[in-house]
């Protein structure tokens, strides 16, 4: 049967996270506030790729490098002087979308081992080609001197304002995948990952469903991305490369595979382990990789099954 995350869960943890910033600012914690954003934000990305991971049973290996382009696309209009939020964020996520239609429309014809080295292959060559480009940087990476400017009395540069801007992309990114997989579009998806040949048999097409939920899931990664690079004033090659696939996969089997919430907890989890330990110790990777371990173990389902309860009717996972 399928779980759900309670409401009353969601209540208290959306007022905790409006009270937390508040709180740390009033006692001067701002660095607290910026660390939690960045949580945030490698939440959204890997909510993005647990859409097609978890919900579309998909493996990619190239999903960081939607959220490269969309951190390339703001920090180059910001340092040729395009500082509008609005088109910032649009343009980003509007070629994040181009280049996952590209990828997956090339992607999606193969299968299992073969869909992973395409997408795996299509990331390293946006990468080598970012590295090469050296007007913006090259391998050293592109710095940027402000932060897009999206009007209404926002300023970006603060940091508890940047907070809440993350914390609503955040809770609408993961109100528009729950409603979504709850659609007509989101069972046809629960059902292609089951049996995609009877979905075809039955008269949907799987693979332009897919293709639309890799589309989707690019687009996202792409909004994440505009984030990042706004967080951090800076954005680098290395976002892209197929090392940051990984880990945001990992993230997304931390927090639970094909559950709504489960790529926030994964991202949650990790970083606050690596901020933690790297504190301690040269070697907290070695550490860390033990909490994986018990964690796939105990609970095979993710971080996420111990906030989650039954759900009253289980999806079939067909249309």
């Amino acid at each position: 049967m399928k779980r759900e995350t309670p409401p009353w869960l969601w209540t208290l943890l959306l007022a905790l996270s409006i009270a937390l910033p508040l709180v740390l600012h009033a006692r001067g914690q701002d660095f607290y506030i910026s660390m939690l954003s960045r949580m945030m934000i490698y939440g959204i990305a890997a909510c993005s790729l647990n859409l097609i991971l978890g919900f579309g049973g998909l493996v990619s290996f190239g999903h960081a490098a939607f959220v490269g382009i969309g951190a390339y696309a703001v920090g180059i209009m910001i340092t040729e002087g395009v500082t509008n939020g609005w088109i910032n964020f649009g343009v980003a996520m509007g070629i994040s979308a181009i280049a996952a239609a590209i990828i997956g429309a090339i992607s999606l014809r193969t299968r299992g081992v073969y869909f992973i080295m395409i997408t795996l292959a299509f990331a390293q060559m946006i990468y080598y080609l970012v590295n090469s480009i050296k007007a913006y940087g090259g391998d050293e990476g592109l710095n940027i001197k402000s932060r897009s400017n999206f009007g209404m009395g926002l300023d970006l540069k603060n940091d508890v304002t940047f907070y809440f801007v993350v914390l609503l992309v955040l809770v609408l990114t993961l109100v528009i995948i729950s409603r979504m997989m709850k659609s007509r579009f989101g069972r046809v998806i629960l059902a292609i990952r089951d049996d995609d040949t009877r979905v075809d048999a039955i008269g949907f097409p799987a693979y332009t469903y897919k293709w639309v939920l890799f589309i989707i899931a690019g687009t996202l990664g792409g909004l994440a991305g505009a984030l990042m690079v706004n967080h951090q004033n800076y954005v680098s090659p290395n976002l892209m490369h197929w090392t940051q696939s990984g880990i945001l996969m990992v993230m997304v089997i931390l927090g639970g595979v094909g559950t709504l919430s489960g790529g926030l907890w994964g991202a949650l989890v990790l970083l606050i382990l690596e901020d933690v330990v790297a504190e301690h110790t040269v070697y907290w990777q070695f550490y860390i990789g033990w909490f994986l371990l018990a964690v796939v173990l105990l609970a095979p389902k993710g971080l996420s099954s111990f906030f989650n309860r039954p759900a009253k009717v289980e999806s079939k996972g067909h249309a």
